[in-house]
């Protein structure tokens, strides 16, 4: 039974790092980039991290603290990270597309 659970996650974390990589690729600016991999990589990062500590602490004896770090500091760093570029690309004006200005028409509507 933990074989089949640490597979199924493997196989979800491996899909949801696959689906961020290609978002990272094709989406049309930066701040649309930026959701692939704070989003989903790194869910599907807890998700593979999960399936480790699963393997190893039913291999080994005791709970494997290593993947329990990595997993802290990948969720306490991905948002920070993001949000710390957004402001960077925000400050630097980047340019981004109609659909991610923000504006809504607006203007046509005064």
């Amino acid at each position: 039974m933990t074989e089949w659970i640490i597979s199924i996650l493997l196989l979800v974390g491996g899909s949801f790092v696959l689906v961020g990589s290609i978002g990272l690729v094709k989406m049309p600016d930066f701040f649309m980039r930026l959701h692939g991999p704070t989003k989903a990589t790194t869910l599907g990062m807890a998700a593979l991290l999960t399936a480790a500590m699963i393997f190893f602490s039913t291999t080994q004896a005791g709970l494997s603290v290593k993947e329990i770090l990595i997993s802290l500091f990948l969720l306490l760093t991905a948002p920070i990270s993001a949000y710390m570029m957004i402001k960077s690309a925000i400050h630097h004006k980047l340019e981004s597309i109609e659909r991610t200005s923000g504006k809504d028409n607006i203007e046509d509507d005064i």
